[in-house]
């Protein structure tokens, strides 16, 4: 079964993925640790990926892929081709920097599908990157959620501004679908519905 949630003009469906998703090749480096426990969290600009890793990715020669932001940078030129047939997405993780990615592509809506990677779900920089690339970067096309999602947090991811999720496959889409439906008229302002409650009804 799918587990990946898109929400669609008529509402949400569990529908099949068409992408692929390129994953990084395993790190040679030592893993940094702080009081004996291994540094969840980056920070923006701290090297995390290796010219090996990024010359050693490897990109399947056909259908639709999304590829790490590092590496969409690094063989930009490779891809044009397939990026011109909207073969081509990119995923970022949290602590990766969206003016990077808008420096390599100056129309970001030349992409069909951007995905934000967040590694656990205490991280809440997914929403922030969620409301800035659909505000500030005027992204249109499809911004999907992935790695460490949870149930609770679709309905926020929702009106920052995502329109697809990729759960675990350890989870449930079935009930991760019914989450969406949790509120009916949310109090504040958000990309979804920029105008908070107090401005949508009249009393």
């Amino acid at each position: 079964m799918s587990h990946l949630i898109t929400l669609q003009s008529d509402g949400a469906q569990i529908s099949d993925d068409a992408w692929q998703l390129v994953q990084l090749p395993a790190s040679q480096q030592e893993v940094r640790k702080q009081a004996g426990k291994i540094v969840l969290f980056k920070l923006t600009g701290e090297q995390t990926v290796t010219p090996e890793q990024i010359a050693g990715t490897l990109i399947p020669a056909s259908g639709k892929v999304i590829v790490p932001l590092t590496v969409f940078i690094a063989r930009r030129a490779e891809l044009q081709t397939r990026l011109a047939k909207q073969e081509i997405g990119v995923w970022l993780d949290t602590h990766e920097s969206l003016s990077d990615l808008s420096q390599a592509q100056a129309n970001l809506n030349a992409l069909p599908i951007i995905a934000v990677h967040v590694e656990r779900f205490a991280d809440g920089r997914i929403f922030s990157l969620g409301t800035l690339l659909r505000s500030r970067y005027g992204f249109k096309n499809e911004l999907r959620a992935l790695g460490d999602v949870l149930r609770d947090q679709l309905f926020f991811l929702k009106r920052s501004g995502f329109n697809s999720f990729a759960l675990r496959a350890d989870r449930s889409a079935t009930d991760a679908l019914a989450s969406l439906n949790d509120f009916s008229a949310p109090y504040q302002g958000a990309v979804d519905e920029a105008r908070p409650a107090f401005r949508r009804y009249n009393r």
